[in-house]
């Protein structure tokens, strides 16, 4: 069991999730907003990122969009069936739809995301009736030190 954490090391939603965090730090170094994301295929990182929005100047450049798109070139293959994506914070609605897109099969999320989540706080963009894809979600992983990764970011910076 972690100190830090109360999860069992051999959890591998706290292990996959803690990669997620190692990318957020990054990003936080490099004075992007501290967003980590990791795609997993059998129980493999397959790809990780950190925010890239203001290094590449592009507002499209969230952790998800980044994994998602080194996952997809490493693949071949745009779907990512059976793919399963960890992020630090809870998914804008721009990355719920490229995860749609992408057909991933499961997100894992930290933190919450109050004023912009776009799988359960703001919108619930992937249980709309009509898609024709469903993304299984598990909540909450390692939340506290997600939350806390954004907040001494910001806190820095006031």
């Amino acid at each position: 069991m972690s100190v830090l954490d109360n999860v069992p090391d051999d959890d591998n939603d706290a292990r996959f999730m803690r990669a997620a965090l190692e990318e957020a730090r990054a990003a936080a170094e490099r004075d992007e907003v501290p967003v980590g994301a990791v795609v997993v295929l059998n129980d493999e990182i397959i790809a990780r990122a950190g925010n890239r929005t203001i290094a590449d100047c592009d507002p499209t450049a969230h952790a998800e969009v980044i994994a998602l798109r080194e996952a997809s070139k490493r693949l071949g293959n745009y779907r990512l069936a059976g793919a399963e994506l960890y992020v630090t914070i809870e998914p804008c609605a721009m990355c719920a739809g490229a995860m749609i897109q992408a057909r991933i099969a499961r997100l894992v999320y930290g933190a919450e995301d109050s004023k912009g989540g776009a799988v359960q706080s703001c919108f619930a963009v992937l249980d709309h009736p009509q898609l024709n894809h469903r993304v299984e979600v598990t909540a909450g992983i390692l939340a506290e030190q997600a939350a806390a990764v954004l907040k001494d970011f910001f806190a820095a910076r006031r």
